[in-house]
């Protein structure tokens, strides 16, 4: 049968080239993007009222619960095949705890919102190396000639800030975005034959053995002060950036190809120091606003360059 816009691995793996399925995966990987872009802010507000740890693994445990009503409601199995056990564990691993964990440590050791999002800039070229890795895909030398150029860009920004010493949270964020990045790739490999919700909602769920009572004894162990802020921030850290931001970013990572609807994330610095700006009041440099710009034109030409 001909697969249309489409090439053909070796495997039998169809992979999408620029057109239709492409740009239609760009648009919804984006749409993940935005909802995410508007993390960091909200676990700012989030630890107004929680423990770090609670922001971090409360969030996985409130959306395991909905997840969990989800895949009964529409009569979809809790429990994926045992050959996709492992790449569910990684999923897991990256976006439930690491990504979650690694970030809210970082925003609470002092790490401002604007500067942690150009940090996790980097995290598309990280995609793209899982990718390669993880799902064969086979970007062209240009590909990777912007993600180098994007890496480099975000790399000169973080030494500027801290006089050419890396810091305590700049190290956590290289893990959350190296967590994110795998969990990522898991997600979007998994997507080309499963809906992407369907995807983090099974995560979610076989999660939550740990999750429920790790965020509970937390819970009990901490202080809490529900303010609106703080409960708006977990509201949406629980229920967009844990839950329903994986539907369009995994189906835009399935149709677009990981590494190449990937690239959209360079997208995210911009738009959360939008957020931090407007909600936060935060104000920042023209070196952030100049390595923001620079992984912009990154993406751009990320965009053009075929898988």
């Amino acid at each position: 049968m001909k697969i249309e816009n489409s090439a053909t691995l070796a495997d039998g793996v169809a992979l999408p080239r620029p057109g239709g399925h492409a740009r239609q995966g760009t648009a919804l990987a984006f749409l993940g993007v935005l909802a995410f872009s508007g993390s960091f802010p909200a676990t700012v507000y989030a630890m107004q009222g929680v423990n770090p740890w609670l922001a971090a693994i409360g969030r996985a445990a409130v959306a395991g619960v909905v997840a969990l009503v989800c895949l009964k409601a529409t009569r979809n199995p809790l429990i994926p095949s045992r050959r996709e056990w492992p790449a569910y564990a990684l999923i897991s691993l990256g976006v439930v705890f690491g990504f979650p964990v690694f970030s809210g440590l970082a925003l609470a050791l002092g790490a401002s919102t604007s500067h942690a999002a150009v940090v996790i800039a980097l995290l598309p070229a990280a995609t793209a190396a899982c990718a390669v890795l993880r799902a064969a895909e086979r970007p062209r030398p240009l590909f990777w000639v912007a993600c180098a150029a994007g890496a480099v860009a975000i790399t000169a920004f973080t030494l500027t800030q801290h006089e050419g010493k890396t810091s305590w949270p700049d190290l956590l964020l290289v893990g959350a975005l190296i967590s994110a990045a795998i969990g990522y790739t898991e997600g979007g490999r998994l997507s080309r034959d499963t809906p992407g919700w369907q995807v983090i909602s099974r995560v979610l769920v076989l999660s939550l053995p740990l999750t429920a009572p790790a965020a509970t004894v937390i819970a009990l162990a901490t202080p809490i002060n529900p303010t609106p802020q703080a409960i708006a921030g977990f509201a949406y850290v629980s229920l967009i950036s844990m839950f329903l931001g994986f539907f369009p970013w995994y189906a835009g990572l399935a149709k677009g190809g990981i590494a190449r609807a990937g690239q959209t994330q360079l997208t995210q610095p911009l738009l959360t120091l939008v957020w931090a700006w407007f909600l936060m009041g935060e104000r920042f440099g023209p070196a952030t606003v100049v390595a923001a710009l620079a992984v912009l034109v990154c993406v751009a030409i990320t965009q053009r360059a075929r898988t």
